[in-house]
């Protein structure tokens, strides 16, 4: 059905929802564009993952100067970050000052929660529907985070604990004090290998539950200089610059020979580099180091040597170091005093893999023992089990584009968009970090600018041309998801289990959810695309 020439009346221009980063920047460009705009955030206040993560520990594995909005020079040269890598109080106090710097706040309706969006195809028009009412809107952005839906493993029994149960992704903004009580923890990803350490210095005793082991790096944390600040300040554009043209939204880029060109002194003076930097860097010290299995396999075994060095015990060591995945393939944690945690006595380690939990009861975790059953009595539990990541959130509402077509069923089979902003059957619908999209891959401060300027040009060129609606061609949604495998299937990405494929959500269809290319190599294919007259695009 064509749409009526005629623009139908609608509450705001624009609909955005989520206060995070990628929602921040939204309000802020499109206001700027001369639009209107009404946000929703189900959270009390701005902030997203940074506003809910707020478990001791918790950092981004992202330095600080990177980790942080470009669009205002302004705003790069009056903040100050304290640490190389910051931790989430810093975070938050940033967006809190971003969101007043800017008067944000007032764009948006706090402790709200959107439950619907649908696209009447008669008059071009989208009602929002939230728990306190409906709005219209010509164009919906959805800026729901790719990390930002708890997941909550299905154990039987965890209704019956009588101690305190928590997630990392919905910390008690009062704080917790385990000083002389049993902590369980469950999940050895990036929350439960930062939280870990932290809670081991209160608590009486800390037993980890750990199903799959991950790699983790020392983030080589440390405070930044005055010196060092003015230096970030006076060399933003081109950092910024170099972050754009590479993989992953940093100016850090590869070694420039791979692996096996260089011997075996010049290999180990490059791990230990990208080592000392902290992290995931470590991904990047040779080129072909998520490519070619020998490669990696050099790199784990360099990394497994670092893991054992500060492990007292090497059956623990052995416990805590992967053997199913290479190493990159999920993404490596940063940490501060993880493996070390294990030398302390009042600190255990449960492998699930071993003695698997069979259920929670009122007092603790009962475990497979190998003589039989053992409980593990507790007084706090906590999941550190992650989220239903990238569509959690988006799954999670009642979407329906054209003829009642909703995201769900168009997801059953698995995840698909075009770009990671826009889906087929579903016009003026944008989603920022969406499947498809370098996201989670690189630094998503820049790549969220990145899909909010997309957006915000898209919708002054329909405007300008006297353009009614975007949405992609089926056609060319298939064929970019298919570009994102084949270039997966390129990389070892498709050989670990991870939650880049949604391994960690029962039932979930396996596809690889990102495009694997690069930001830079993802910012210059849009661009063609876009230069092209947004070639794959339906424009009406």
């Amino acid at each position: 059905m064509t749409l009526e020439n005629s623009p139908s009346k609608t509450d705001v221009d624009v609909v955005v929802v989520g206060a995070g980063i990628a929602g921040m920047y939204a309000v802020h460009r499109f206001r700027g564009d001369g639009l209107s705009v009404q946000g929703f955030e189900s959270a009390s206040d701005v902030g997203g993952t940074w506003f809910h993560n707020r478990y001791p520990g918790a950092r981004c594995d992202v330095e600080s100067v990177d980790y942080s909005y470009s669009f205002s020079d302004e705003l790069q040269q009056e903040w100050d970050w304290s640490e190389r890598y910051a931790t989430q109080p810093e975070i938050l106090a940033y967006l809190n000052h971003v969101a007043d710097r800017f008067d944000l706040r007032r764009s948006f309706t706090f402790n709200t929660r959107v439950s619907a969006a649908h696209f009447d195809e008669d008059t071009g028009v989208w009602t929002v529907t939230t728990d306190s009412g409906t709005i219209t809107s010509k164009y919906c952005v959805f800026a729901t985070g790719a990390l930002s839906v708890a997941n909550y493993p299905a154990i039987p029994g965890r209704e019956e604990f009588a101690g305190r149960v928590l997630h990392t992704a919905q910390w008690p903004h009062e704080g917790v004090d385990f000083t002389g009580l049993r902590v369980g923890v469950i999940g050895t990803g990036s929350s439960g290998i930062q939280l870990v350490p932290e809670v081991a210095r209160q608590a009486e005793s800390v037993t980890v539950f750990q199903r799959t082991p991950n790699y983790s790096i020392p983030a080589a944390n440390r405070p930044l200089s005055d010196e060092e600040r003015r230096e970030q300040k006076a060399t933003y554009d081109e950092r910024r610059r170099k972050s754009r043209l590479s993989g992953g939204g940093s100016p850090f880029v590869p070694h420039e020979k791979n692996t096996l060109e260089v011997d075996e002194a010049e290999r180990e003076r490059v791990y230990e580099h990208y080592w000392n930097l902290g992290g995931v860097l470590f991904s990047k010290a040779f080129p072909d180091q998520l490519r070619n299995e020998d490669a990696n396999q050099l790199a784990k075994e360099f990394a497994e040597r670092k893991i054992r060095s500060v492990i007292e015990d090497p059956a623990v060591a052995d416990d805590l170091i992967p053997t199913d995945h290479p190493i990159g393939t999920k993404r490596i944690v940063t940490d501060s005093g993880y493996f070390q945690t294990y030398n302390s006595d009042h600190v255990k380690l449960v492998n699930l893999r071993r003695t698997p939990i069979q259920r929670i009861t009122a007092d603790g975790v009962e475990i497979a023992g190998p003589d039989g059953p053992e409980l593990h009595e507790l007084d706090v539990l906590i999941f550190a089990t992650g989220f239903d990541a990238v569509t959690g959130a988006l799954g999670a509402m009642d979407i329906r584009g054209r003829d009642g077509r909703d995201l769900a069923g168009a997801w059953a089979d698995g995840v698909s968009s075009y770009l990671g902003l826009m889906v087929a059957g579903f016009p003026n619908m944008f989603l920022v970090n969406g499947p498809g999209s370098p996201g989670v891959l690189a630094n998503m401060v820049l790549t969220s600018e990145d899909h909010v300027d997309w957006i915000s040009d898209t919708i002054a060129h329909l405007d300008s041309a006297g353009l009614r609606s975007i949405e992609p061609v089926e056609q060319a949604q298939q064929g970019w998801m298919a570009e994102c495998a084949r270039l997966a299937d390129q990389t070892l990405f498709t050989k670990a289990d991870s939650w880049y494929v949604g391994a960690n959500i029962p039932g979930k269809p396996r596809v690889f959810m990102m495009y694997p290319g690069g930001f830079g190599n993802y910012r210059a294919a849009t661009k063609e695309i876009t230069d092209a007259g947004y070639e794959g695009f339906a424009l009406r």
